[in-house]
């Protein structure tokens, strides 16, 4: 290639840039016209249903070379600033900066909404349920050890609904002030659960110790002799610290899932899923008669897990995740007649389904 055609080609770039940052600008200036409408109705700045819809007409739309993954994380980042300049967006997670919480609110939001950092569970939905944050994110469910069992507990009585939800990739790394000498290693009990095998063949000797997140874990050797933290590599650069070994779990198809919780209810998509939580009587075939109105209107239920009634010992509700949405008929029809059947049943959310992030 001779330097004119460089020249030429950089020419070309540049011409783009200008079309793309005043595309952005315009796009921009209409985002804040319908941030003024939504204002004047009373409608919420973000709507999980709406964005998830703009997403996939970007993939719909997209012919390459751009794979799909990395337009959709340039378009996340261009829709965040835009819904900034409507109004701040105040969202509650579990941990501090760089906890996986915070980065899998960060992969759904964009960084340009504000991330209220948030000592346990609790904490999230107490913000989002008391109105000091409007969206919260905690994690549900890991690939690996299962079931939050703290999230289960208040959506049992939470106000608050699901709106969407977000799979996280979980990559762990063991990080130190720079030492390689480890005596303890500090993390969640489900990040040191999640490389428990590594653990063993590579630091026998070492102790391990819990704390309340992996965030807080990278904090708390910064200055510590013969100590190192699991944790994300985005926490080890915010601390300044060494990533001695990454990709340290056990198993690398490691996802969380965390859902986003917040007030109202959300519209359909076409590609939803609804989660639900009832309760049956303690006799034989109570399940499989609850469970018929799945079969009758022959909807795929992805999830069901039990969960054990406080001070009513070997009672259970069962928490159910099923494709779909409540505002189809058919699974209006299928809820109403499983209302009729249970002893106990809530409607969790309907939200658009949520994909792998990379």
């Amino acid at each position: 290639m001779t330097a004119s055609s460089l020249s030429i080609l950089r020419k070309q770039i540049e011409e783009n840039d200008r079309e793309i940052v005043a595309l952005l600008n315009e796009r921009s200036r209409l985002a804040l016209e319908i941030g003024h409408i939504k204002k004047e109705a009373g409608l919420p700045v973000f709507d999980p249903a709406q964005e998830g819809q703009v997403y996939r007409r970007i993939c719909e739309i997209n012919g390459g070379p751009l794979p799909d993954r990395s337009l959709l994380a340039i378009y996340r980042e261009i829709i965040s600033a835009c819904r900034s300049l409507q109004a701040p967006l105040s969202v509650a997670c579990l941990g501090p900066e760089a906890s996986f919480s915070h980065l899998a609110a960060q992969a759904h939001f964009g960084k340009s909404a504000r991330f209220i950092p948030c000592g346990s569970i609790a904490d999230v939905f107490d913000s989002v349920e008391r109105k000091k944050a409007q969206w919260g994110v905690v994690p549900v469910e890991n690939s690996l050890e299962g079931t939050v069992k703290a999230t289960l507990d208040r959506l049992l009585s939470t106000p608050l609904s699901i709106r969407a939800e977000i799979f996280f990739p979980v990559h762990h790394c063991l990080i130190s002030p720079g030492t390689d000498q480890i005596g303890r290693v500090y993390s969640h009990p489900q990040a040191l659960a999640q490389c428990q095998d590594w653990l063993k063949k590579n630091l026998p000797h070492a102790s391990l110790h819990t704390v309340e997140s992996t965030a807080r874990a990278v904090a708390l050797i910064a200055e510590s002799d013969e100590s190192a933290a699991i944790g994300s590599s985005e926490a080890a650069a915010l601390g300044n610290l060494t990533v001695l070994y990454d990709r340290i779990e056990d198993h690398p198809s490691n996802v969380t899932r965390f859902l986003v919780i917040g007030e109202g209810t959300g519209t359909r998509t076409g590609r939803d899923k609804t989660s639900v939580l009832f309760g049956t009587h303690h006799e034989p075939g109570a399940l499989h008669r609850l469970l018929q109105p799945f079969v009758a209107q022959e909807i795929n239920m992805v999830k069901i897990e039990s969960y054990p009634i406080r001070d009513r010992m070997w009672e259970y509700l069962f928490f159910v995740d099923f494709v779909g949405s409540i505002e189809e008929e058919r699974i209006g029809e299928c809820l109403e007649n499983l209302r009729n059947r249970a002893t106990f049943f809530k409607i969790l959310g309907s939200y658009p389904r949520g994909d792998v992030q990379s």
